[in-house]
């Protein structure tokens, strides 16, 4: 028999907001783009470091270059002093570009396309603004030309420009002979007043309409393309863009997802991270007065997640939520994006479960902590035998009626894909009879990127399907059928049930 969904009580009833329904409001920003003319004489230009991005792309490699051993003391000096005299004004941000083209001189380019490409998917891939990606996603279903026009380097800027899935690249290109590198620019350097011709330039050749195209940039020296474009969109500007902005009445678009979090998330997240103090103790209290390990578990797991997203202003907004009730015990399965999605699972099934994490986390406090109350079963990838012995206790809480929750990716996804599901999850289903119950979250990265160790304010939309028996699987047809569950993660979060904008 299936529990009833159990009913919100004491300290922290309510406190976790939750609607029932995917809110089908448009965001400002995509409501004006859908208002305006379709088609591709239309642009959309889109800058890219600092406003796709928050910083500079070029720390990634200059991080690469120092533990690869590369950069010695004079040569960090030589940066820092860069660095300063940037942010006093002293040089602009092609002077940057230039001096740093130096350091790449007798670089093959092949290697330089692979690292650049590595690099994006590692560190800057995550830290892509998710408002901006719905910002071109928005553009696109508009049909209007996307278009990244940069000061930085091809190596920097391609493999941004696919994950976007962004045809048009504008930016600095190097100079080479026979696949080497010179140290040099071929052509100008796409900062400022060449930046602006550019793109004039690829608007003349592709018949775009300026007047009704629209540029986003943060950069000062991006003046002059917003005075060219009839939607200019400052986006998270310096100071002088801002003030010109100001003037001019051009919105100003700030967001606040990526990048250095603010005082208030800061406290808000010392605070969720103290609060798990008390409400250990308490869990330990219950359980050492009353013997009800179970208890104290639901008390311990439901309290964390809740206090965690209420102090983090993480609202769900939630499709299905009956189907996390219809049937008990259940394998649940959900899309893993960062370290807070567990929590926002952990707080949907709220009870009677277990989980299954990485080894790692075993060293990690919180997971440590929280396994002398809970099952967690910590698998290691690396070793095929080993994950399956750490899974035998996990099924066989599932014939004692405990859930499981359990990430089919294995790791963190990158980009806007869904991972390949490994077998675990659906081996301990068939193994038990229990169902599949899919989790499919749209925008966890609202709340921290794949790397963040900061839970920033979102609105969360989750998905949860009916449950899936399993009961006429067969070891002959399990990657079929474990594909075909993962083509529901797919589907869903292509065409989402009353998506925003739609």
């Amino acid at each position: 028999m299936s529990p009833a969904k159990p009913r919100r009580r004491g300290l922290l009833a309510g406190t976790r907001p939750t609607t029932s329904a995917p809110s089908p409001q448009r965001s400002p920003d995509i409501a004006e783009i859908e208002a305006g003319p379709r088609g591709p004489q239309v642009a959309a230009v889109f800058d890219y470091d600092g406003t796709l991005i928050p910083g500079f792309s070029e720390l990634a490699f200059m991080k690469h270059r120092l533990r690869q051993g590369e950069l010695g003391l004079a040569d960090l000096g030589r940066a820092t002093q860069m660095f300063m005299e940037l942010a006093s004004g002293r040089i602009d941000k092609r002077d940057l570009i230039e001096r740093g083209l130096r350091e790449w001189r007798g670089r093959k380019v092949a290697e330089m396309e692979k690292l650049g490409a590595r690099l994006f998917a590692a560190a800057l891939e995550p830290e892509i603004y998710p408002e901006m990606r719905e910002i071109v996603e928005a553009h696109r279903r508009m049909g209007h030309t996307l278009l990244i026009a940069s000061a930085a380097t091809h190596f920097q800027v391609a493999a941004a420009a696919r994950s976007l899935d962004i045809e048009h690249v504008l930016c600095t290109r190097l100079g080479e002979r026979r696949g080497v590198l010179s140290g040099k620019v071929d052509g100008a350097i796409l900062w400022g007043p060449a930046k602006a011709e550019a793109v004039r330039d690829f608007a003349a050749s592709r018949g775009i309409d300026l007047a009704e195209s629209w540029f986003y940039s943060d950069g000062d020296e991006d003046e002059a393309l917003m005075h060219l474009v009839g939607h200019p969109r400052p986006t998270q500007p310096q100071p002088q863009l801002a003030r010109v902005a100001a003037r001019r009445g051009w919105p100003v678009r700030r967001y606040t997802s990526r990048g250095r979090p603010d005082s208030g998330v800061v406290l808000r997240n010392i605070a969720a991270t103290a609060s798990a103090v008390p409400v250990f103790l308490g869990a330990a209290s219950i359980q050492w007065l009353t013997g009800r390990k179970r208890e104290a578990t639901n008390l311990l797991m439901g309290t964390l997640t809740d206090i965690a997203l209420a102090l983090g202003e993480v609202e769900l907004s939630v499709t299905g939520e009956e189907h996390l009730w219809s049937q008990r015990p259940a394998v649940f399965i959900w899309n893993h994006r960062n370290i807070f999605d567990a929590q926002i699972v952990g707080s949907l099934v709220r009870r009677d479960f277990g989980a299954v994490a990485k080894k790692e986390l075993e060293r990690v406090p919180l997971f440590a902590a929280a396994s002398r109350f809970m099952h967690i079963a910590f698998v290691d990838r690396n070793n095929s035998q080993a994950a399956v012995e750490a899974l035998r206790p996990a099924t066989e809480l599932l014939r004692q009626g405990v859930s499981m929750l359990l990430a089919p990716e294995g790791t963190r996804s990158a980009g806007r894909t869904v991972g390949r599901f490994k077998k675990g999850a659906f081996r301990m289903a068939m193994e038990t009879g229990v169902p599949i119950v899919p989790i499919i979250i749209r925008n966890a990265d609202d709340v921290g990127s794949r790397n963040s160790s900061w839970m920033r304010p979102a609105v969360v939309d989750v998905v949860v399907l009916p449950p899936i028996a399993v009961t006429d699987w067969t070891l002959e047809d399990l990657d079929e059928r474990i594909e075909s569950v993962r083509q529901l993660f797919v589907a869903a979060l292509q065409d989402w049930p009353g998506r925003r904008g739609a």
